[in-house]
């Protein structure tokens, strides 16, 4: 992973863009020698929403209203 100063940073950002766009090698950005931001490629995302995908995550409960009782607590 490459690291450059800020202030190499401020001076040339497009061409940082456009390289980590083309060689998808993120750049870490430092300021006085600690790391500040990250410069990563953007990456779509090809899934589309699926209806119900999480439907088997959920639990139901029979009774939500009703106490628990002592011997829960």
């Amino acid at each position: 992973m490459k690291t450059m100063a800020i202030s190499e940073f401020k001076a040339h950002c497009l061409q940082v863009f456009d390289r980590v766009a083309r060689t998808k090698e993120p750049v870490v950005v430092t300021k006085r020698g600690k790391p500040l931001v990250e410069v990563v490629p953007f990456r779509h995302n090809d899934e589309s929403p699926v209806p119900g995908k999480l439907s088997a995550t959920l639990v139901f409960e029979k009774d939500i209203v009703s106490p628990l009782g002592k011997s829960i607590w």
